[in-house]
């Protein structure tokens, strides 16, 4: 499978829907002058989702230690940086 694939699934896995690919973006996210997270993230589009048209996954690291990562886009969430800054945050609290 592809790195987008395994993104996809992902997605689709946090979402309970179909996900389709729509676009990639790339992020820089910056707390206090310091990078915090630089990356691509994948955006898809959720196909029966009740909160949620679209959705932003990523992956981190390589081969058996790659990781992946899908927000939602629900407010406060509402585009690729608000999710990279909400896994951020989320993952600093635990």
């Amino acid at each position: 499978m592809s790195r987008l694939e395994y993104i996809q699934r992902a997605v689709e896995q946090a979402a309970g829907c179909k996900a389709v690919h729509a676009d990639t973006e790339a992020v820089v996210e910056v707390f206090r002058g310091q990078v915090m997270w630089e990356g691509v993230v994948e955006i898809f589009n959720l196909k029966g989702h009740p909160k949620a048209k679209r959705a932003y996954g990523w992956g981190t690291g390589e081969g058996q230690e790659a990781t992946y990562t899908a927000v939602l886009e629900i407010p406060p969430v509402t585009s690729s940086n608000t999710a990279v800054r909400a896994a951020v945050v989320a993952k600093s609290h635990g």
